[in-house]
């Protein structure tokens, strides 16, 4: 028997705050079989001494470039602990945003795509427009639009890098459809379709 066959399946859903990636991460974790851990961005966070906040939840912009060698050796360590979950035969469902808008390239997804490679590993885009992610924002942290009427910074520059290079094993839409609907998607993907290739690809590219 493949090594791969004895392996849990890790499932990784990368899009912004608010775009539904915890929700759909829980109908997987509820409803998918077998057992399901969940490790990402909230979970690192909670683990994270105070004064090294936010952690991996670190948004855009290159603001606190004190934090982002750690911040690469939390995703490192991360990544490499859902390899030994997946190696004991346990699956993970991974609600992460990756970006690479830090004050350097850090290019942490191809890092992940590397330590995963021996992993059946599939990546998953959590795509949410921006108006839906707002109004989100206002409905759990009051937070919105700037006074003068437009999308704050941050919140701008998470919509255009979370999803570079854009090279995913599948994509949902959670303006369009449910969290119960997208995890539908995503256990048609990995129980039925091929085998996943995002993160190789990602893993060939010269970046």
């Amino acid at each position: 028997m493949d090594q791969t066959e004895l392996q849990g399946r890790v499932i990784i859903l990368n899009g912004t705050p608010r775009s539904g990636k915890s929700s759909i991460a829980s109908v997987i974790q509820n409803n998918f079989e077998g057992v399901w851990m969940n490790i990402g961005v909230d979970r690192i966070m909670d683990m994270t001494p105070e004064k090294f906040q936010p952690s991996i939840g670190l948004r855009p912009g290159g603001e606190r470039p004190d934090l982002e060698p750690l911040i690469q050796k939390l995703y490192l360590a991360m990544y490499k602990s859902i390899v030994a979950y997946s190696l004991e035969g346990l699956n993970v469902v991974v609600d992460i945003g990756h970006h690479d808008g830090y004050s350097v390239k850090r290019k942490f997804l191809n890092q992940a795509a590397k330590i995963l490679n021996s992993t059946p590993t599939w990546l998953i885009g959590v795509r949410c427009p921006i108006d839906t992610v707002m109004k989100r924002r206002i409905e759990s942290w009051k937070k919105g639009y700037t006074p003068d009427g437009k999308v704050p910074t941050p919140v701008a520059l998470w919509q255009q890098l979370v999803h570079e290079p854009g090279l995913y094993d599948l994509e949902v839409d959670t303006s369009l459809l449910t969290s119960e609907e997208c995890a539908a998607q995503v256990y048609e993907r990995v129980y039925q379709g091929p085998p996943p290739r995002a993160l190789q690809n990602i893993q060939n590219l010269k970046l």
